[in-house]
Order: structure tokens, then C-alpha cells, then sequence
């Protein structure tokens, strides 16, 4: 392992979060863009409901969900073996792709996503699982940042309870006690990604600015994890009170 794999691996085990500059890089994210907006204008709406959250007003795709099985460049993006051999360390073991999705925020009526763990919608054991987030836009203070909670996931799950929120249907029951001042707030250039451990505990505010904030996620698990009964059971009466779509 090279010194700066070694360096950032040992981040992400201090801090749950790690941030990297510079992930993609400006063509690669401009083919992201592209092809996200082909995706929705082209492709979407013959996919099923799964495949899409909207914002409350029932047309602005607010998240979409399983790119990687509706969209072969979202697959092969996913399957990488640059990114793969970047994230295998920090999962312990080989990755397997779970997810490729997005949050989009978009501008003035991006909802906001409650203080939660990935966990609790991945249900995994033990939890070597991770999100790489990606910005295809600037993230701003203003515009929805995604804040973490630095060692937060040494902790293990926290309680939970039903969010109501549609694509984040299960939350925290108390949100954390640590300060916002005090939590890591993810602004980045697009192209710029954060890496976050499955139960490093995160939120963020709404986007009521002009400026969209759109991120790319991809997740990955080691292919060493399993199903744990008891998240998945709490996680399927959640998402049963609160579909997606």
C-alpha cells in the first residue's frame, strides 16, 4: 500500500469520512452530466417506479435509484477497476457494487435528508460498507452540503424511527448532539467526492438557492458482508410506511 492509500485509509477509520479531491475529473464529470440528462429525458420514464424519488412537486426527480441496473455506462462507471482498488481497502475485502444513484437538490425545492446511517437502509454485517459521493455540481455552504459526524460510526447503529420522508424513509430517533459548527461539512468543486463509512452518521438542509446541487453516489460493500435480520426487518416497515415513490 502506498503512503497516501495508508494515510487515507487511516482517515477513514479515525473519522468515518474522508474527502478527495479532484475523483473524476472535469471531462469525466461533463459525460456524467450528459448522460444523466439523457438518462431522464430518454430513459426514464419507461423504467419502473423504483428507478426514481420526486420532489413534492411530482415532476423534478429528486433522486434516481439503481443506475447501475437500468443503465449500462452507470454500471461500467461503477465497475471501474480504478475505483474499485481505491475503495477495497478501506472495505476490507473485494468490493462489490451495490448502488450506483444520485441526489439531485435541485435548485429551490430540493428537500432535505434527515440526520441518519447508510446502515439502516443497507442493513449490513459487520459494516463494511461505503458511499462515494460525488459532486457533478459545486456544493456550497448554501445549497444543501452534506455535513458528517466525524467518528461517528465507531458507535455502531444508533435508534431509529421512521423519517417520512419519501427516498429517506428511515432516520434517526434523536439527531446527534454534536454541534453543526462542529461536524464536517462536505463543500466541494464538482469532480471533488467524499468516501463515507456506512454508519457514519450525516444530514442535510434543504436547497433553497438558485444553484442545483447534484451529486453522483456510488456504493460498494465487501463482498465478505450479510444481510443482517434485524436492521432489514426495521428498514422494510419503514420503506412499507414510506415508499420511495
Amino acid at each position: 500500500m502506498n503512503p497516501d492509500s495508508t494515510q487515507r485509509l487511516a482517515d477513514y477509520e479515525r473519522d468515518g469520512v474522508i474527502l478527495i479531491h479532484q475523483f473524476l475529473n472535469a471531462d469525466e464529470v461533463t459525460a456524467v452530466r450528459a448522460e444523466l440528462d439523457r438518462y431522464i429525458r430518454d430513459d426514464l420514464a419507461a423504467q419502473p417506479v423504483d428507478a426514481r424519488t420526486f420532489e413534492k412537486d411530482e415532476k423534478t426527480v429528486r433522486n434516481l435509484w439503481r443506475l447501475e441496473k437500468y443503465n449500462e455506462w452507470f454500471l461500467q462507471l461503477g465497475e471501474r477497476a480504478d475505483i474499485r482498488a481505491l475503495v477495497a481497502p478501506l472495505l476490507h475485502g473485494e468490493p462489490v457494487l451495490v448502488g450506483v444513484e444520485t441526489f439531485n437538490k435541485p435548485a429551490r425545492i430540493g428537500s432535505g435528508v434527515p440526520y441518519h446511517q447508510d446502515n439502516a437502509y443497507f442493513c449490513q454485517t459487520p459494516p463494511d460498507m461505503l458511499t462515494v459521493w460525488i459532486a457533478i455540481d459545486e456544493v456550497t455552504a448554501a445549497n444543501g452540503p452534506v455535513f458528517f459526524v466525524k467518528g461517528s460510526h465507531k458507535a455502531g447503529m444508533q435508534p431509529t424511527r421512521p423519517s417520512g420522508v419519501r427516498g429517506n424513509s428511515i432516520g434517526m430517533a434523536e439527531p446527534s448532539s454534536v454541534p453543526l459548527a462542529e461536524q464536517f461539512c462536505g463543500l466541494l468543486a464538482p469532480g471533488d467526492a467524499t468516501i463515507h463509512q456506512c454508519e457514519t452518521i450525516h444530514h442535510s438542509a434543504p436547497n433553497t438557492t438558485d444553484s442545483a446541487r447534484l451529486g453522483l453516489l456510488l456504493v460498494y460493500r465487501g463482498s465478505h458482508t450479510q444481510t443482517d435480520p434485524t436492521l432489514k426487518a426495521t428498514y422494510t416497515a419503514a420503506v412499507a410506511t414510506t415508499p420511495p415513490a
